[in-house]
């Protein structure tokens, strides 16, 4: 299968650098074959998010902020164990780093502005609700001899 297919690109000309990438590998408790329990298949991949030198500043605070709760001194760790084979996983584990640092990284949405509802818009959703309400009244039994 060869090396892998990254660069894995997280927004624009960014990547995630390979050299600052530490990988562990261990047993899966996933499905297996006859090697099961000695192949190491299940993948972490674990990222310096606070020393990281690959990502722009506001980027890298932006980051820090927000996925605070998953730091564990800085840095962020991302398991896969769902292939087999560990090579998948590893690919699995990379792109799944990327697209959290990529929405991680993301520019906050702009802020809400409020606006009005047109007098005529409301007035007629009032005068359908009343026409709707009338028409289930009409069905009540009552009158029906």
């Amino acid at each position: 299968m060869g090396d892998m297919s990254g660069p894995y690109l997280i927004r624009g000309s960014v990547s995630l650098p390979e050299a600052e990438l530490m990988w562990r590998f261990s047993r899966s408790s996933g499905p297996g074959g006859q090697h099961v329990n000695t192949s190491d298949s299940q993948v972490e991949l674990r990222f310096d998010l606070a020393k990281t030198e690959a990502l722009p500043e506001v980027w890298k605070a932006r980051a820090l902020e927000r996925l605070a709760s998953r730091l564990v001194d800085g840095v962020v760790t991302v398991r896969s164990s769902e292939h087999r084979s560990q090579w998948r996983n590893r690919e699995t584990a990379a792109v799944r780093l990327a697209a959290l640092l990529a929405e991680a990284t993301a520019p906050p949405p702009k802020p809400r502005r409020a606006t009005r509802i047109p007098r005529g818009i409301n007035e007629r959703r009032l005068r359908e609700k009343k026409q709707r309400s009338d028409t289930k009244r009409g069905r009540n039994g009552r009158d029906w001899g």
